[in-house]
């Protein structure tokens, strides 16, 4: 570090991430201030600096080897490796520099007198964690996995049973379906659904009654999704919906030759259709066919992700519900939790993927709601929003993730929800349609029909340059389904590639 650098730091004062200490502290309280910037964001230590900025040098001998051999291996646990410099200020006054960075094996801990104490950093104050940020840095370092953790009150009573068959026999395709209830117990603790106590009580996981809990909120109060909507852009004392919905998060499916069929709403159906009368607006006109069009102002596979990106990832050691709000001019979704591991937004935005409750993800998966890749937000969320022209906004702290899309239609294209289209997946099942524009200006439309693979030959017949991520949009499935799609056309000769990737067309045959 150059000196100009170092006097800089000192002018603007401790913070969060710099401290300032004489070099004759006690180890046990350099350890103290080492462990609660490790256990936030890491930081600087300067030595031979008062509290009020002056500089009175440091004057222990050799230093380096009692902040490194005594502070750090003795005192703080786990084990970092600084980085010691120090600085000439003046002729006869120099500063020690310990720098470390944000730790991974969270948390860090003071050992002393055979006692381990947690400390975290609050602006430039260090004190001793309570026992909700213990647990949150047990949670972000990996030691503690809150979705394996058991609800108090709950019991094998407490599951859908009919839920969890369907589970079982027909999404995972288990050639061996428990057959009482005492091998229902066995096969749920190997899932990471339930688990034994020590008082030999089996009680559901929070993985367990969420997914699959018949009533969760009841013992599980954090469980549900709170929808608001709003006249204006900011909240109001008079609400136009304001309520907490509950029940399992998954649906249930018929499966057959023919397809997937919804036979039981879960809580990600019932949060679309409750939002959905604040979220589109319907045509004062009828058509032809005696409808009155219905817009929505936002792409529903845009809502839809990110309500299940907030279910999946969200902190459940947080003892509040994820809320979903609708104002007049976008549409927020708050997730309870800091960003999980290392996460940032830039790194989410790029694609990088860190499950915070991997049990939850995988069960999502198996169903088709999350994308078996986990990049919902940089391959669904991200273009479809690019496509309305409107940014997806996102706004991180210590206690949630906000995600915020702004109002808007796809291009000049506006979404009519009709009859329900046979899906090839169950994240394909949507109710959508797009048109190309209004009919109101007489411009050439594109209507969804039931056949995806016309449509989407009819399509590409008009729009030859056409890529994936964009008839995914118009045509409102996923862009995986749209691959699979035009490979099948392509082996039956239906549909043929000239050219490249970036500029070739597609010729329909």
């Amino acid at each position: 570090m150059k000196k100009e650098d170092l006097l800089n730091l000192i002018r603007n004062g401790e913070n969060s991430g710099v401290e300032f200490k004489r070099d004759n502290i006690r180890p046990e309280q350099l350890a103290k201030e080492v462990v609660a910037m490790a256990n936030l964001q890491g930081g600087l230590i300067l030595l031979g600096v008062e509290d009020d900025g002056a500089i009175s040098g440091i004057q222990r001998n050799n230093l380096a080897e009692w902040v490194v051999d005594t502070v750090f291996s003795r005192y703080v646990h786990p084990m970092i490796l600084p980085f010691y410099e120090e600085i000439q200020i003046e002729q006869d006054k120099r500063i020690a520099v310990v720098s470390f960075p944000q730790g991974p094996s969270k948390p860090y801990v003071v050992r002393n007198k055979d006692r381990e104490e947690i400390y975290i950093r609050i602006g430039s104050i260090s004190r001793r964690a309570t026992r909700e940020q213990q647990l949150r840095l047990f949670e972000s370092g990996g030691v503690l996995h809150s979705e394996v953790m058991p609800v108090p009150g709950t019991s094998f009573d407490s599951l859908d049973l009919v839920r969890l068959e369907n589970y079982i026999r027909d999404i995972l395709k288990d050639p061996d379906p428990p057959l009482d209830e005492a091998a229902w117990k066995n096969r749920l603790e190997g899932l990471g659904l339930m688990v034994t106590t020590r008082e030999q009580t089996c009680l559901c996981t929070i993985a367990g009654l969420v997914l699959f809990g018949v009533n969760p909120r009841r013992c599980l109060r954090q469980s549900g999704l709170r929808l608001m909507a709003f006249r204006g852009s900011d909240k109001e004392y008079q609400a136009l919906m304001d309520r907490v919905i509950d029940g399992p998060m998954v649906g249930r499916w018929k499966i057959n030759k023919e397809g997937r069929q919804l036979i039981d709403e879960g809580l990600i159906e019932k949060c679309v259709n409750s939002l959905e009368p604040f979220i589109t607006t319907e045509s004062a006109t009828i058509d032809r066919s005696f409808r009155r069009e219905k817009s929505w102002n936002y792409p529903l596979d845009a809502v839809r992700e990110t309500m299940i990106n907030a279910l999946a990832h969200r902190d459940w050691t947080r003892f509040v519900d994820i809320e979903m709000t609708v104002y007049e001019n976008r549409l927020e979704v708050i997730s309870p939790g800091a960003l999980q591991n290392s996460m940032t937004i830039e790194k989410m935005k790029a694609g990088q993927r860190s499950t915070r409750n991997q049990i939850i993800v995988e069960v999502l998966k198996d169903y088709g709601y999350v994308d078996a890749r986990g990049m919902g937000i940089r391959t669904k969320v991200i273009p479809l929003m690019k496509a309305a022209g409107k940014e997806l906004i996102f706004e991180a702290t210590d206690d949630y993730l906000k995600t915020i899309l702004v109002k808007g239609s796809v291009g000049n294209m506006t979404f009519y929800q009709d009859s329900p289209v046979k899906p090839d997946s169950v994240e394909d099942q949507n109710p959508l349609y797009f048109m190309e524009s209004s009919k109101k200006r007489g411009e050439r439309s594109f209507i969804r029909s039931s056949d995806l693979r016309q449509d989407l030959l009819d399509y590409l017949k008009q729009n030859p340059k056409a890529v994936y991520e964009q008839i995914a949009v118009v045509l409102q499935v996923s862009p995986a389904t749209v691959k699979r799609t035009i490979r099948k056309l392509k082996a039956e000769k239906l549909l043929i590639r000239n050219g490249s990737k970036k500029t070739g067309k597609w010729m329909v045959l």
